[in-house]
């Protein structure tokens, strides 16, 4: 059905219109006292064995949703009771700002992609504080953190670190994003020499504000280098950071099908076309760590064996994003219940089996 209805009417309606549609049905079924209880209730997974415990906390399903769909944590209630294990909202940034001019969401139907170039838009640090403060219990929420475009690199620091201390008291989880291509000079910020004293700075400021220890995390790019790879990981053990989210979106234009006025347009390529990068970046950094970190594997996540796959390379955890879009609202509750099936047909009984 969502199939029909995706092509019907759903592909021929601006991209960035249908998710600001999408955002506004979420926000409304937050409004209704109990209705998202009671899709959660109905959606949320069920299976134990598909329960994870990691960065402290006891997720309930491996499959979150991934940065960049609820940016300014609106509707996150809503997402987490449609059967994600975990929604990361944002990217945040210290100051508000509108992102990009329009148009800048592209649908690549041919190769289930996305291009995006939206640019950090979001309503600031601040905003989201106030919305993540006193949340009710239910779903596990990472919170995701960039620089402000204004910002020059040389203050980098200080942007991240404003957002930090505003955020980690309300945050399950912390990450730092340095790897978006659609803010100029921020992939510069995966060089271990900017890394290392950025890192060490938000992670001060979250122990300065909060009272329990907030799992910090960094999320890097599939455009990476192998060698770079190594260096970051390397440097995630040595600052005892608490895991990686590999990988944010790609550059990279390689072997696509859609029209090539779509596949020109500037921005990061998510879905598909990255699972095979996604994939041998995750088993690197696998390879890497050894299993001291914890790492979320995200790009080109479209079905259950997509994050069988994972698991079995070393994720702790799995995003998705673009798959919802191809997928449709039932997306994660149908992943998780054909997860179940493959792992109870397997020869292991919980997901941490499948992972050693």
């Amino acid at each position: 059905m969502y199939r029909l209805l995706f092509s019907l009417v759903i592909a021929r309606v601006p991209a960035e219109s249908v998710h600001h549609l999408t955002l506004r049905a979420l926000r409304a079924i937050q409004s209704v006292p109990g209705l998202a209880p009671l899709l959660r209730r109905l959606l949320a997974p069920r299976d134990p064995a598909l329960a994870v415990h990691a960065l402290g906390l006891d997720f309930p399903s491996p499959l979150g949703l991934a940065a960049g769909f609820d940016k300014d944590a609106v509707a996150y209630r809503a997402l987490g009771a449609f059967g994600f294990g975990h929604v990361e909202i944002g990217t945040v940034t210290g100051r508000p700002q509108p992102g990009n001019p329009r148009p800048r969401l592209f649908r690549l139907v041919p190769d289930r992609a996305v291009i995006n170039r939206m640019g950090f838009n979001n309503e600031g640090s601040e905003a989201a504080a106030r919305r993540l403060r006193g949340r009710p219990a239910g779903t596990i929420v990472g919170v995701n953190i960039g620089k402000t475009k204004v910002v020059p690199e040389a203050s980098a620091a200080a942007d991240y670190v404003a957002s930090a201390e505003r955020l980690a008291p309300h945050a399950d989880y912390l990450v730092v994003n340095v790897s978006s291509p659609n803010t100029p000079g921020l992939r510069n910020l995966q060089a271990v020499e900017h890394l290392r004293p950025l890192l060490t700075a938000v992670r001060e400021a979250a122990d300065r504000v909060s009272s329990r220890h907030v799992p910090l995390l960094v999320k890097i790019a599939p455009d990476l280098a192998d060698d770079d790879i190594d260096a970051v990981a390397d440097l995630a053990l040595d600052l005892g950071l608490d895991g990686i989210i590999a990988t944010n979106t790609t550059i990279g234009r390689d072997a696509l099908h859609s029209p090539p006025a779509l596949v020109k347009e500037t921005g990061g390529l998510s879905g598909a076309p990255l699972k095979e990068r996604s994939l041998d970046v995750l088993r690197r950094l696998r390879a890497r760590t050894g299993g001291r970190l914890v790492l979320i594997s995200v790009g080109g996540v479209e079905t259950a064996d997509d994050v069988w796959e994972r698991i079995r390379a070393g994720a702790t955890l799995v995003q998705g994003y673009t798959g919802m879009i191809y997928g449709g609202p039932l997306w994660a509750h149908r992943v998780n219940r054909d997860l179940s099936r493959r792992l109870r047909a397997s020869a292991f009984r919980t997901l941490d089996d499948a992972r050693r």
